[in-house]
This record gives C-alpha cells, sequence and structure tokens, in this order.
C-alpha cells in the first residue's frame, strides 16, 4: 500500500527502543572503505560500489562470511567508537531514544583485539550519545555460537572484570548445528551472576530452540522467535509468560526466512498476543534502521496506529533495567518514553 504523508509522519515520531542491533552490523561500506584505506588494509574490492555490491547476498552464511571479514577494519579503539558513533548518529535521526547494542567479543579477541579496546570504544560512543543525541543506551555481548562451548567459557570468565558496563549477554550467529543446549554451562553462570540473557532462536532453527533457550538457558527474550507458530504450545506460553520477541522484519527479507514483506508472520504474532518488538538487527546489510523496518512492515502489513503504539510499548517496557549509571533503561528514562508514546497517539 502507499504509505500516506499523515502516516509517514506518526511513525518517523513513535520513539523507538531498538533491543537486536549487531553494531558490527551497522557497518556501512562507506565507513568500512574509509577504515580500511586509513590502515592499509587490502580489501577484495576496488571501489565503494564494489563494497555495496558485495551488500547483495544470498543466504545467512553468505551474509556471515562478509559480516566477519568486514569486522577486519576494526582494531583500535577508535574504530569501535567510530563505528557506534555512526550508527547512533542514524538512529537519532529515525527517531531511537534507546538502543543496546549487542558485540561480537570473540570474532575480534581472535584477531587480537582486547576486550578492553572494545569496551572503551563503543563505550565512549554511547556515553556522548545521551548528549549528542538524547539516546540512551547498554551493551550486550555476545557469545558466538558457531565457535566452541569452551571458548565461550573462555569469553564468560574474560567479561567478569567488566561486568559494570554491560546489562547482559546474548547468544547470536548461525543456528543451525549450534543448538542452545550448547552453550548451558555458560548461561547458568551468567544467570548465577544476575546477568541477564537473551538469545536468538527460531530464525533459521526450529521452535524446539525457542523452548530450549527458555526453559535450559533461562533466557528472558528471544532474538528473531518467529518460527514459534510452528509450536501452538508454545505460542501459548511465549503469551501468557510475556516473553519478548525482538523481530526483525527487513532481516527476515533479506535472510529468506520469508520470501517478501508481505509474507511475514507479524500480523499472526500480534494476533497470538505476543509481546512483538521491532529491530533492524544488522541495518547495513538488511536494507536500513529502524524507521526503514516501520515503513517498510507499514507498506506491506499497513497495522494500525494502535498496534504500532503497543509495538513500541513493548520494546520501552522489555529493555533491560539500568545495572549502572548511564548504562540500560533508568525509571525515568522509561517514564519519559512513555509520555512522548502517549504523544504520538492522535
Amino acid at each position: 500500500m502507499t504509505l500516506t504523508p499523515r502516516m509517514h509522519d506518526f511513525l518517523a515520531r513513535l520513539p523507538k527502543v531498538e533491543l537486536h542491533l549487531h553494531i558490527e552490523g551497522s557497518l556501512t561500506p562507506a565507513l568500512m572503505f574509509e577504515l580500511a584505506a586509513e590502515q592499509g588494509i587490502a580489501l577484495p574490492y576496488a571501489t565503494l560500489e564494489e563494497v555495496e555490491a558485495a551488500y547483495d547476498f544470498a543466504d545467512l552464511p553468505a551474509f556471515l562470511a562478509l559480516y566477519y571479514q568486514g569486522m577486519g577494519v576494526l582494531n583500535d579503539e577508535s574504530h569501535f567508537y567510530r563505528l557506534a558513533q555512526d550508527y547512533f548518529r542514524r538512529a537519532s535521526a529515525d527517531g531511537v531514544k534507546h538502543l543496546e547494542l549487542f558485540f561480537d567479543p570473540q570474532a575480534h579477541l581472535s584477531r587480537g583485539v582486547s576486550l578492553a579496546t572494545q569496551f572503551a570504544g563503543l563505550e565512549r560512543a554511547c556515553r556522548e550519545a545521551v548528549k549528542e543525541f538524547d539516546i540512551t543506551s547498554a551493551l550486550v555481548p555476545s557469545f558466538l555460537r558457531c565457535h566452541s562451548a569452551e571458548s565461550a567459557r573462555e569469553l564468560f570468565e574474560a567479561l567478569i572484570p567488566f561486568e559494570s558496563r554491560f546489562v547482559g549477554v546474548g547468544l547470536d550467529s548461525a543456528e543451525i548445528g549450534n543448538p542452545p543446549e550448547k552453550f548451558t554451562e555458560v548461561f547458568q553462570l551468567a544467570g548465577e551472576r544476575g546477568w541477564h540473557r537473551v538469545a536468538h532462536a527460531g530464525e533459521e532453527g526450529p521452535a524446539a530452540y525457542i523452548r530450549t533457550a527458555l526453559e535450559v538457558l533461562g533466557v528472558e527474550r528471544i532474538d528473531h522467535g518467529v518460527r514459534c507458530l510452528e509450536d501452538p504450545a508454545l505460542v501459548a506460553e511465549l503469551a501468557e509468560r510475556r516473553i519478548p520477541l525482538t523481530v526483525c522484519p527487513l532481516s527476515n527479507v533479506a535472510l529468506k526466512v520469508v520470501e517478501r514483506m508481505d509474507d511475514h508472520p507479524l500480523p499472526k504474532l500480534i494476533d497470538a498476543g505476543l509481546n512483538i518488538t521491532l529491530n533492524s538487527d544488522d541495518p547495513a546489510y538488511f536494507g536500513g534502521g529502524m524507521l526503514d523496518n516501520f515503513i517498510a512492515v507499514q507498506q506491506a502489513l499497513d497495522l494500525s496506529e494502535a498496534q504500532w503504539i503497543t509495538l513500541c510499548r513493548n520494546a520501552i517496557d522489555a529493555a533491560f533495567p539500568q545495572r549502572a549509571e548511564g548504562l540500560g533503561m533508568s525509571d525515568t528514562r522509561r517514564d519519559v518514553l512513555l509520555v512522548q508514546l502517549d504523544s504520538c497517539v492522535a
């Protein structure tokens, strides 16, 4: 459907909370090319246009290969800072007011980039974003499920000295061949330390992975989760427990979870009474940020304003509470965002 100017303005004004954002996935072709040139890193692309063309991939494995290749330009504190600052600037234009940033420490540690360097750059951008863009934020280091359980345990131990600087831990990368139970021990240890826990499940993996993530890993949110519809009993449990699902519409189309946005199960998820939030996942690779996702959903699925208000309220409520000053969603910040959301109601 055609998006009316009034609806576009409504979507733009909504105060957005993004809970599923891989900061490495916000690396634009321009910034990749710029950082590579500054460091004398040879990319397999001669021009910026070739980098942009490479961002057209066929499936999740092809995307992940490009995703990890792009990380090779992130080598010191200033690179992580510039990466996050660049996304905060674009997120601000989209109306994002709070942001939880996933990042993949193992992918950087394997290249010799220390945790201290990663945290320093990202945290500096987070603190500046409050003043420059009025965006609060929090960091969520994630375990790579394509790495071993032993590697995850090593990362867990390494994260302990930094635990005041993040709100929780996640689990990401390719699901197939890497079921949630592979990481039972490290998630139990994270729970014992009081860390919030989330996990990717039910994107390319089956609905059973969602149940395992809930029952074995003890996660509080499910990242993606769209395949829950394959299990009606699971849907009923998710709805009853109000487990947030951080759904990423443009990502689902780009990675062929669905062929077209018109086929997206979002209306069915909403009708089932599930606690749905919308997010961009890897915006540089999947077609855009938060506002782009909102617009694409509206054009294809024609949600009501009341449904949009509910989606945004869900995200505000699902944000993890403040762990330390400036990290996470404070009660005051939550109240401010709810007032802003109410002001959008016609």
